[in-house]
């Protein structure tokens, strides 16, 4: 089993930033990608962006350029820089990881972080 622990989020004006975190605790059997995803009331979940494995980043065309994930192996930590914040930002944002199995993969997630761009 994987724990994840989300902290960072709040209220923010439009142009400023905020750094998420997501202290990790457990054994990551056949870790497949790190993640970061966000959500509204009533909508899916939408993946921000991805760390892999081999340390490759990937981001959602909405946030690329305005977004970097990275890790810190020492701290069992993964975070979420979020600059230039616009108002669609708005969201509870959930860190992610995500497993080999059999057949199919299997994830764990975070709580969330509710983070609010306005002015």
């Amino acid at each position: 089993q994987v724990q994840l622990v989300e902290s960072g989020g709040g209220l923010v004006q439009p142009g400023g930033s905020l750094r998420l975190s997501c202290v990790i605790s457990g054994d990551m059997f056949r870790l497949i990608s790190m993640n970061w995803y966000r959500q509204t009331p009533g909508k899916q979940r939408e993946l921000v962006g991805t760390l892999n494995t081999g340390g490759g980043t990937k981001y959602s065309a909405s946030v690329k350029g305005r977004f970097a994930i990275s890790r810190d192996r020492d701290k069992n930590t993964l975070f979420l820089q979020m600059n230039n914040l616009k108002p669609e930002d708005t969201a509870v944002y959930y860190c992610n990881t995500r497993h080999l199995g059999v057949g199919a993969p299997y994830d764990y997630w975070g709580q969330g972080t509710q983070v609010t761009v306005s002015l």
